[in-house]
């Protein structure tokens, strides 16, 4: 630290520096988040001090963290479900598996997930001691249910599927393993850290959530497709009492005991992703989400007619191509099986794709 505090001008000068070192999102196709709304910017401002970990202290912003709760439970068909606003798609995952845990007494915990699984479950898996057990994807990289049943036994503690899979964008056989978690009495979570937020608005959506008598837990990110301020993830549960297993004694704050695995917890963002449900509205999202979609499918079109095969076709706004180089000032990304990544977020609109297609033809010209 300084010994003396640093001019105003001089110390923005030096943070505007570090910004433009920042990519922005301008020509950013490999991210799964995008700039937040202009009304969750707001609504982030508003409440830029606030402390969800005490939340006693702050219980507006404790009851917009009850609705946003509400509203996504309701979207995902069950309005009283349990839940709270997490960090993202890592904290979820890693709170449901000590939930399925703490459910279920096992010598030697097992956790059956796909290989298409982020990265978070292997972190989650050797924080709680679980050992992991992949699952194989199908020839259109979901998960293939026919080996699922194999891997399952007495020490299973939880299976997961994914709802929009972070490299190919697909949506795995949820009401399979819905029927499969009923008939070996397994918890499944269900990420949908992605299309939580895409799936439910397309034209023809797939069962992923609590309409599915087998589901146990869902997570779903509003700063990715809700287009929310970071960090704001959510973990929704069927039992709302499920998570007293996690508690621990707070005597000295205004809640004397806490679930969450975080303390100190913002509570500008959940403000935020409540903010942008509230002002878009179902049909505001509907709307969004089409767009997405089909920026994906020209995206598709484009790249195939300059004879880039995709590698599937997704059921989300990922789009993935045989190609092994992107044009210059572009960032797109890669997949473990080589293919190349773009994600058709908000703000890769129509002009971008169409922009980032010249660009691609430009290649071997």
């Amino acid at each position: 630290m300084r010994e003396v505090g640093c001019p105003e001008e001089d110390l923005f000068s030096f943070l505007s520096s570090k910004r433009r070192e920042d990519l922005g999102y301008r020509n950013i196709l490999s991210s799964m988040c995008t700039p937040p709304h202009p009304v969750a910017a707001r609504a982030h401002a508003i409440f830029l001090e606030t402390n969800l970990g005490d939340p006693g202290l702050f219980p507006g912003t404790a009851a917009l963290e009850d609705l946003l709760v509400e509203r996504l439970g309701t979207l995902m068909h069950h309005a009283d479900a349990g839940g709270y606003a997490t960090s993202g798609g890592t904290e979820s995952n890693i709170q449901v598996l000590r939930i399925a845990k703490r459910l279920k007494s096992a010598k030697s915990p097992n956790v059956v997930v796909p290989a298409s699984s982020h990265f978070s479950f292997m972190k989650a898996c050797d924080i709680l001691g679980l050992e992991m057990r992949t699952v194989p994807l199908d020839a259109e990289f979901r998960m293939d249910t026919g080996a699922v049943d194999g891997l399952v036994d007495k020490n299973t503690i939880a299976i997961v599927g994914v709802v929009g899979t972070t490299e190919y964008g697909m949506v795995d056989p949820i009401s399979r393993l819905s029927e499969i978690a009923l008939d070996r009495d397994v918890f499944l979570h269900v990420d949908a850290a992605f299309g939580g937020m895409v799936v439910p608005f397309l034209d023809r959506p797939v069962p992923f959530d609590f309409s599915l008598p087998g589901v146990s837990s869902i997570s779903v990110d509003p700063h990715k497709m809700g287009m929310s301020t970071i960090p704001a993830g959510c973990l929704l549960t069927r039992n709302p009492e499920w998570f007293a297993c996690l508690n621990v004694d707070t005597p000295y704050l205004t809640v004397k005991r806490e679930c969450t695995l975080a303390g100190t917890r913002p509570g500008a963002s959940v403000a935020a992703a409540v903010a942008v449900l509230e002002y878009l509205g179902m049909d505001g999202m509907r709307a969004v989400v089409a767009g997405c979609m089909e920026n994906s499918r020209r995206l598709i079109e484009g790249m195939e007619t300059l004879g880039y095969q995709r590698a599937v076709t997704p059921d989300v706004n990922v789009a993935t191509f045989s190609c092994d180089r992107a044009p210059p000032g572009w960032r797109v990304s890669t997949t473990r099986n080589g293919h190349m990544r773009i994600v058709c977020m908000p703000h890769v609109t129509r002009d971008v794709v169409e922009r980032f297609l010249v660009d691609m033809g430009d290649i071997d010209a």
